[in-house]
């Protein structure tokens, strides 16, 4: 089964037939969080239910990699997408409310720099041009303040909202601190939104994850980017080389560890690092090493017993 990403991302409900599996999972698991990650955990909810048929309903939601960590400090998921590590004072938070994270990290992924395909002038920018075009109070408005030689056209800007580990992860490699960026841009926690802001103006210039660029060829132009070593342009193979410098990251989930305890998260929590090294390459992203999947799966706690039968009644 081919995944692509859905025209508008948003919630994912998807429930079984009513009964229990071999395993006695049954109930309902909520995930959250980045937009980025979103593909990959829709992909396994989807097989999940399909191959366990054990009336289990997973709700994947969108909020950004920031806000799906409120709600998951707040006890209200039990997963949380991630495009980029948590960071101290989330931590902090979870913790003082009594919910103990587990990291997991599930894939590798390239920040895609797009243009819309009717711009032919743009092959490639530099770290440093991308710095100038983001950082805070940058005065580029034209594509030719960008380089000599560019058009004197209006440079339209797209990009991740302040809630996103996209966001973090760019304007930390990009313009040297997390969170430092113009405002003064067209902003979505939604890649989708995104594609669809730089796929319909001819001037864009926008960045989000590498799949949502991957499963848009055709509305978008990925360009290349220059770390210090020449032009290279985000493949699946540039990206796991870590030859698309800076703009590759990893790709997380977070577990509440408690909510482990629960068959039912128990299982989907195994049953997405069994399926990730497929289908995270299925929706455009670059699969771990098999062995950091397997090591993961050992660190999960052991499946807990089945329930002993009821005893016989006496006669």
């Amino acid at each position: 089964m081919r995944y692509t990403m859905p025209l508008l991302a948003g919630t994912l409900l998807l429930s079984g037939c009513g009964r229990s599996g071999s395993d006695g999972a049954a109930g309902a698991i909520e995930i959250d969080g980045s937009s980025t990650v979103y593909p990959i955990s829709q992909a396994v909810a989807e097989e999940f239910t399909l191959a366990r048929g054990n009336g289990v309903r997973v709700t994947v939601g969108v909020s950004g990699t920031g806000g799906g960590f409120q709600r998951f400090c707040a006890g209200e998921t039990e997963i949380s997408n991630a495009s980029r590590a948590m960071k101290d004072d989330e931590r902090a938070l979870c913790e003082q409310a009594g919910v103990h994270p587990l990291e997991i990290q599930i894939a590798i992924d390239g920040l895609a720099v797009v243009v819309n395909p009717a711009n032919t002038a743009v092959q490639c920018l530099t770290v440093e041009e991308l710095r100038r075009i983001w950082e805070p109070g940058s005065t580029v408005s034209r594509w030719s303040d960008v380089r000599d030689g560019l058009p004197a056209q209006p440079l339209r800007l797209y990009g991740p909202g302040t809630n996103s580990g996209t966001f973090d992860y760019f304007t930390e490699a990009v313009v040297g601190e997390e969170d430092a960026s113009r405002s003064d841009y067209s902003a979505s926690e939604d890649d989708n939104v995104l594609v669809q802001g730089v796929g319909g103006d001819a001037n864009a210039l926008g960045y989000f994850g590498y799949a949502y660029y991957s499963a848009n060829r055709d509305r978008l132009r990925a360009i290349g980017i220059d770390g210090g070593s020449g032009c290279v342009e985000p493949t699946q193979e540039t990206v796991m080389s870590g030859q698309y410098a800076p703009l590759s990251r990893p790709l997380f989930i977070y577990v509440n560890r408690a909510e482990l305890q629960r068959p039912e998260v128990a299982a989907f929590v195994r049953f997405y690092l069994e399926t990730a090294p497929a289908l995270v390459a299925e929706v455009g992203y670059v699969p771990l090493p098999p062995e950091a999947y397997e090591a993961s799966l050992s660190g999960l706690p052991a499946p807990a017993p089945a329930p002993a039968p009821d005893p016989e009644p006496d006669v």
